[in-house]
């Protein structure tokens, strides 16, 4: 039986291999950096600007904290983003998948560090940015030292949370090759639903009840605002409880369609 011991080894190698192909393919992880960083600038520009139009503030939002909403939400966007959808179709059909196979460990240990090693390395672009934004927009951020400790857990089950959900969604790559509708799909829903075009305090109240049913809210705009400091303690143990089940639910999921993907890959000849 496996033990502690080997896991820590075993993500010490792949985490050293990772660090060492981020810092090399570091041009690329801009690429995917400026992307991160203007998405979320882009919603608070519009949203500070209706804002101030509007007398100063849209239900309870000031245009200082719609600075702070989409600050902190740039942070936590990118330590609970994952790229695989976009990349496991090719490991499938180029045969890197293959390949990894004939590991004796299973393949999302390789992921989870490389996605790891990429947001540390991107950190060195990521902090820069942010406190760049933080001199120009001035938000008022309202961080309390419990909210701040507490959303340090929060965050690592957010992030692996959404890391198994977006795995086990990249296996229908095992199935079929027409995978870009379904990730288009799912990247849209995950716009709206996660809090990163409006706070979910803004939107209709049929669709905020729709996202706190979906796990898209909890691994993002949760943690979101939990460090700035809009749930009270009632409200935020009830929504870790909801994303506690869902990351249950997302890691039996990935292990029966794991199992039923790998089944398939062997039998048409992977």
């Amino acid at each position: 039986m496996r033990g502690p011991g080997y896991f820590t080894r075993l993500y010490q190698a792949f985490f050293k291999a990772s660090i060492l192909g981020n810092i090399q393919y570091r041009a690329s992880g801009m690429i995917w950096m400026i992307g991160g960083i203007l998405e979320p600038t882009i919603f608070l520009i519009v949203w500070s600007t209706v804002a101030e139009a509007r007398g100063g503030s849209v239900e309870g939002f000031t245009a200082g904290s719609f600075a702070a909403y989409y600050i902190v939400l740039m942070l936590v966007n990118h330590l609970t983003f994952s790229w695989i959808m976009q990349v496991f179709q090719f490991r499938i059909q180029f045969g890197g998948l293959s390949y990894e196979l004939l590991r004796p460990v299973h393949p999302i240990h390789g992921d989870i560090s490389d996605n790891l090693a990429y947001k540390l390395v991107q950190m060195l672009v990521m902090l820069p940015a942010l406190a760049v934004l933080v001199w120009l927009f001035e938000p008022d951020f309202n961080f309390e030292s419990d909210a701040v400790v507490l959303a340090i857990p929060i965050i690592g089950l957010a992030f692996i949370t959404r890391f198994l959900l977006e795995w086990t969604l990249a296996l229908v790559a095992f199935w079929t090759t027409r995978v870009m509708a379904i990730n288009q799909t799912y990247f849209a829903v995950m716009m709206f639903l996660s809090g990163r075009v409006a706070p979910l305090a803004l939107m209709p109240v049929w669709l905020q009840d729709v996202a706190t049913a979906l796990p898209f809210y909890y691994v993002v705009a949760f943690p979101v605002e939990v460090l700035t400091g809009r749930l009270d303690g009632g409200e935020i143990l009830d929504r870790v409880l909801v994303l506690g089940a869902w990351f249950v639910l997302a890691l039996v999921l990935m292990n029966l369609v794991w199992r039923r993907a790998v089944r398939n890959f062997s039998a048409v000849g992977g």
